[in-house]
């Protein structure tokens, strides 16, 4: 049996590149070589690597561990690969018709006369995008290089789904770190009104995706997603704020992957204090996240 407990969170700055991306809407941060990680010291250094032979991304990883033995629970840090999903229909349409006309009417319908957007499934772009990031893994995990995400986590919705299995499948990870992943109702976009944003039941994702563990809590049909409202800000920040609780209460890998997307990416961004850079579809950024238990 789970339990959750409360945690503060905030991000720790100065190991990416990412952490000083331009913020808002004229910038869209893509996947960058090594994921940006910063050459620095870490003051583990002196007893990990006195010989200086160990990469920067072996010593991050020690100095992680370090601190979550030090912090016995009560305070822990969790590196975060966080992909966008590629690019969907749904993105098309509102690149086709504009951000107003879709949120005033296109975005409440099924699909135009040409292709559909309720649960909105990847384009063709959208999986090269995925495969695209399959690529830049192959190439990431020679040693020694960025280690596997120790845990998986996606969205329910189609697009999240598909592009987890296309970034992750086939790859040469350890034994310890097999592909399975989690799906978790938290991690989805705003819900409500947008009907891209309504995810397929229970039962077509088992089947569609049988290597997927799904999540007890999540129900059969869509319970989340109303026609009349659209989640506030207030609200989905709770939501993340609920997720991140769940994970840092029982996850106890300290690298992860989270499949999910802008909006959701954007409120864990305002929920941790990180600046408030917008992700390019398809792209993967690194967050690392230390949480503080609230007693």
């Amino acid at each position: 049996m789970t339990t959750t407990k409360t945690f503060r969170y905030k991000t720790v700055p100065g190991l990416f590149l990412h952490d000083k991306d331009i913020t808002g809407p004229s910038f869209r941060a893509t996947t960058q070589p090594g994921l940006g990680l910063i050459e620095r010291a870490y003051e583990t250094d002196a007893t990990f690597d006195p010989e200086g032979k160990k990469t920067q991304w072996e010593r991050l990883v020690h100095h992680l561990d370090y601190h979550n033995q030090q912090g016995q629970g009560k305070v822990q840090y969790k590196l975060i690969f966080l992909i966008r999903h590629g690019e969907g229909y749904h993105n098309v349409k509102e690149a086709e018709v504009g951000r107003d006309a879709w949120n005033s009417h296109w975005a409440l319908v099924d699909g135009d006369e040409e292709k559909t957007w309720s649960d909105a499934r990847l384009t063709e772009k959208g999986r090269q995008q995925a495969h695209a990031l399959n690529t830049f893994w192959q190439e990431s995990l020679k040693h020694p290089g960025i280690p596997a995400p120790q845990r998986y986590y996606t969205s329910p919705l189609a697009r999240c789904l598909e592009t987890t299995r296309i970034t992750y499948s086939g790859l040469d990870v350890p034994p310890d770190r097999p592909f399975k992943p989690i799906v978790k109702e938290n991690l989805r976009e705003w819900f409500g009104k947008h009907t891209c944003d309504r995810r397929s039941t229970r039962s077509w994702i088992a089947s569609s995706y049988p290597e997927y563990e799904i999540e007890p809590s999540l129900t059969e049909a869509d319970e989340r997603w109303k026609p009349d409202h659209r989640e506030t800000g207030s609200e989905i920040a709770d939501r993340v704020k609920a997720l991140l609780d769940d994970i840092f209460s029982n996850e106890d890998t300290a690298i992860i992957s989270f499949t999910a997307h802008s909006g959701f990416i954007r409120t864990l961004y305002k929920v941790t204090g990180h600046r408030d850079v917008w992700v390019s579809a398809g792209a993967m950024v690194p967050v690392l996240i230390k949480a503080n238990l609230i007693e």
